[in-house]
């Protein structure tokens, strides 16, 4: 009895770390936060601080190359949250797909 007790304990533990390490996003879902702040910047939208905080944290762990090129997403973003024909487009984006990202910080679906 107690040798299955602590083989379900030990079990639990590692399902419990598998499930923290799982609470990363992927880089393309970095990516398609950063760009989503530069809609949300562009756009003139509100409250940021669940992506700003994503962006910042997930940040930390990320390759030189993916870190340029969130910039580069967020900077092109921004660039197209300019143009008055694609307004309409890209408010749907940042109220639909980018709401995960905005919403608790981290992807409701555990990434793309």
């Amino acid at each position: 009895m107690k040798i299955a007790a602590v083989l379900l304990a030990t079990v639990g533990l590692a399902c419990a770390g598998v499930a923290s390490a799982s609470t990363h996003v992927s880089d393309v879902d970095y990516l398609r936060a950063n760009r989503c702040k530069g809609l949300a910047m562009g756009l003139g939208a509100g409250d940021t601080t669940a992506l700003d905080a994503l962006i910042k944290a997930e940040g930390r762990s990320r390759a030189e190359a993916i870190l340029l090129r969130a910039q580069d997403e967020q900077a092109r973003g921004k660039r197209e949250a300019s143009k008055a024909d694609l307004k309409d487009r890209l408010t749907a984006e940042l109220n639909g797909p980018c709401e995960a990202y905005m919403s608790d910080g981290k992807m409701a679906s555990g990434g793309h």
